[in-house]
């Protein structure tokens, strides 16, 4: 394989996939949970947009035609639906993963088998309800490839690489200047001082789950535009998220504490 080509799809999936450790690494540094139904926030996300594609791509057709505002369309729509399946995926994790047992004694662990169960559950209801056949979502960045400087990229690859990029910047900036975004990072970096400043874990806890599913849903819809959509296409995301989060050391010390 040409190492233009290489390198191209190797920046394209790490994005992907870091989309996934930064939102792994968020959860544990804050609230100190541990997962593993990430990967059922990515599989249901990516439903979720194939499924809005496939009910507006004959509105899109018949009312702006295959042109570029058409492609823009339909690009707003995937990414909108699998956010917003990711962010509603969050909110059901943190009901049932978070508020029954954060104040309870080795909640890592428990967070971990409870999510396990929910990531497994939510496995078995897609291969219910699709079946294990594979679904594609549209080219939301159309199709066709860019040379430059000896790279060879595809637009899918480019807009892959760019998006992330885009949509990390954004979740910084939040994090900086937005009061939620300075109270997460408050839980992160001196969770008893932020809790003596009344700064309640309980309901720091959603919206950082309803974020990271917002991500995981993003990474699904950038993810389709080079592997198809599947019950069990978050299972390699979620590991290679677990290992880069792992590897930077799954971001501060975790911040949950019992009974806030």
């Amino acid at each position: 394989m040409d190492l233009s080509i290489l390198l191209v799809h190797g920046l394209s999936l790490a994005a992907i996939y870091g989309l996934m450790a930064i939102g792994i690494s968020l959860l544990w540094s804050s609230i100190g949970m541990i997962n593993m139904a990430h990967g059922a926030s990515f599989a249901v996300a990516g439903y979720a947009a194939w499924g809005v594609a496939e009910a507006m791509k004959p509105v899109l057709l018949a009312t702006l035609g295959k042109t570029l505002s058409g492609t823009i369309a339909m690009a707003g729509l995937c990414l909108s639906a699998g956010a917003l399946t990711g962010a509603l995926m969050g909110g059901l994790i943190y009901l049932l993963a978070f508020l029954p047992i954060h104040d309870k004694p080795n909640f890592a662990v428990r967070s971990l088998i409870v999510t396990l169960a929910i990531n497994m559950a939510t496995v078995q209801s897609l291969l219910w309800i699709f079946g294990p056949k594979q679904k594609n979502l549209p080219k939301i960045f159309g199709m066709g490839k860019i040379e430059f400087l000896g790279l060879s990229a595809r637009y899918d690859q480019l807009g892959t690489i760019v998006g992330t990029t885009v949509i990390l910047g954004l979740l910084l900036l939040w994090l900086k200047v937005s009061r939620k975004g300075l109270e997460i990072r408050a839980m992160m970096q001196n969770p008893e001082g932020a809790v003596l400043s009344a700064i309640s874990v309980r309901w720091t806890a959603l919206p950082v789950t309803m974020l990271t599913g917002a991500l995981a849903g993003l990474a699904a819809v950038l993810l389709s535009q080079t592997i198809f959509v599947s019950p069990t296409s978050g299972a390699v995301p979620l590991i290679k998220g677990l290992t880069i989060a792992l590897l930077g050391g799954l971001g501060s010390v975790p911040g949950a504490v019992a009974g806030a």
